[in-house]
């Protein structure tokens, strides 16, 4: 063992790849796509680093072709969760007593094999088993799982540099440990890069996981497993468990070694979850951490100040962009009456114009939403919105799913402010507008403040800095994360940590310091040089 207080690399953003006609990463791109498409994939659960095939299997399917399968998943159960602990537990020794250094040279490793020779794999599985463009799927599976890598590796580096002040003969300080137990890691479909965050910072800081996937994100997930087997990842400490919800997470938290929980996901799961955990409290080794991002009504609030071209385009693709099953996705926007009648042309116009289709085909600017109950939610919305005199829908409201899960981009204008689409999550390509009158700003504030539960992100604009200011403040507990004249999605690791409160999560933000300091128990140590030698304080001698 070396003695050597290292430094880690400087992190930086990886640069995103354009995919323009002609370009090499394109080509490279488009050939994985259809090896991807050619080869059947059988993928397994991973568990102490042995592949296992239970034989109980379900499709993974392009969502905008779901007659076209792309291989079988095998899928978990509580016997095999308990495996999976066991072989987390086994590994978790060896796994916390290695040096930070070799535990950041894995992860370190893994980012520059994902923007190297593994970027066009993950690129490939996130857009056809999630039906991303190539965009998105480059802007997510590459680019931000890259980023979490690398930043995390900084933040941990920084962390451990957080030490107490020492009195003069006394040495302070404090040590940072794994969590007694496993971490289980519940991951969404929609950020590939997500999925491979939730294990991955908590296994930085020398904790053991059960990840469970997604199961509509099973083969962009295996490919991260994978990548992180490559890059060096010991057996058990990340294990691999896709399976149905219950059938994985019931056992889990039930489970006494359970330390920790990672989620993003819908706030009914999260709370249920916590509920459970709370039943169970008594039955731990030690108090689990609960972690989650959930739900949200991200919203566009503008200013009769704002430049009413960049609000049309934030809001287009604010909305739409990946289906708008983004967590930040803009879902419910305020705008002045006074704006109104330039800005529905813009989006009637533009929005009319978005090309739809298999990612596949790079023209596309979307594709299709992630399953047939994701498609039977967002056509009861638009449905509802028709039935609904308040409503109306200016352009979209088309469902069709004879090939894939495809539904347009769809903008409804409400009367209403409480209309059930301007309150109840979607997560689908479905914005809805309150039109308000322009005396009426303070009070639209206060209804975009109270009519969600949800405070994950949220978009103001306008040019007068003096309503900006204001705006800003009246909306302060309104989102985690809060844009000024931009639309409501896109945060970048390193430049906006993300997370939300209220019914959005505990906000503990990821791909920053604040994460990861949840994933690690601190010891203190107060080391004495010169101990004291008789029991007497000075103010017990006599006059």
């Amino acid at each position: 063992m070396s003695d050597a207080i290292t430094a880690v690399p400087t992190p930086h953003n990886e640069p995103v790849l354009s995919y323009a006609p002609g370009s090499a990463e394109r080509a490279t791109l488009k050939a994985e796509l259809a090896r991807t498409r050619e080869e059947r994939a059988d993928v397994p659960l991973l568990i102490g680093g042995q592949e296992i095939r239970t034989g109980n299997t379900f499709e993974m399917v392009e969502p905008h072709d779901h007659q076209r399968t792309l291989g079988v998943c095998h899928a978990g159960d509580a016997s095999t969760l308990n495996q999976a602990v066991d072989a987390a537990i086994a590994a978790s020794h060896d796994w916390a007593l290695m040096p930070f250094e070799d535990r950041a040279a894995i992860f370190l490793k893994a980012a520059e094999l994902l923007c190297g020779p593994w970027r066009a794999r993950i690129n490939a599985t996130t857009m056809l088993n999630q039906s991303k463009t190539a965009y998105q799927a480059e802007i997510d599976a590459a680019c931000e799982f890259a980023d979490f890598l690398r930043f995390n590796v900084s933040y941990a580096r920084d962390l451990f540099e957080m030490q107490p002040e020492s009195a003069p003969g006394i040495w302070n300080r404090v040590e940072y440990r794994n969590l007694e137990g496993f971490v289980f890691a519940v991951t969404p479909f929609n950020f590939t890069s997500i999925a491979g965050n939730l294990p991955s910072a908590p296994a930085l800081m020398g904790n053991v996981a059960v990840w469970k996937p997604a199961s509509t994100s099973a083969l962009s997930n295996w490919a991260v497993m994978e990548l992180l087997r490559e890059a060096g990842l010991p057996d058990g400490v990340i294990n691999f468990l896709p399976g149905a919800g219950p059938a994985i997470g019931d056992p889990a938290l039930a489970h006494k070694d359970l330390t920790g929980v990672h989620f993003t996901g819908s706030t009914g799961v999260f709370q249920r979850m916590w509920n459970t955990i709370g039943g169970n409290i008594a039955n731990y080794r030690s108090y689990p951490r609960i972690v989650g991002e959930t739900g949200g009504k991200d919203f566009v609030f503008a200013h009769a100040s704002a430049d009413v071209r960049a609000l049309g385009i934030a809001l287009l693709r604010g909305a739409f962009e990946y289906q708008g099953q983004k967590c930040s996705a803009a879902s419910r926007a305020y705008v002045p009456r006074s704006l109104w009648d330039e800005l529905r042309e813009i989006l009637v116009e533009e929005v009319g114009a978005i090309p739809q289709g298999d990612p596949t085909d790079f023209s596309n600017f979307m594709c299709a939403v992630i399953d047939k109950k994701s498609f039977d939610k967002c056509r009861q919305y638009i449905e509802g919105a028709r039935n609904d005199p308040a409503c109306s829908i200016l352009v979209g409201g088309g469902c069709d799913d004879s090939t894939g899960w495809f539904v347009q981009p769809t903008v409804i204008e409400t009367a209403d402010p409480k209309a059930t689409s301007m309150c109840e999550e979607i997560f689908g390509p479905i914005l809805t507008i309150h039109v308000y009158d322009d005396a009426k700003f303070e009070e639209t504030l206060t209804l975009c403040d109270t009519t969600s539960p949800y405070a994950l992100t949220g978009a103001i604009f306008g040019r007068d800095r003096g309503v900006v200011r204001h705006m800003a403040q009246r909306l302060r507990q309104a989102a985690g994360n809060f844009y000024v004249n931009d639309k409501p999605t896109g945060a970048v690791v390193g430049q906006q940590p993300f997370g939300g409160a209220r019914a959005s999560g505990t906000n503990d933000k990821a791909g920053s310091m604040l994460n990861l300091i949840r994933w690690t128990s601190v010891r203190t140590i107060k080391e004495t040089h010169v101990p004291a030698h008789d029991w007497r304080y000075p103010h017990m001698g006599e006059d």
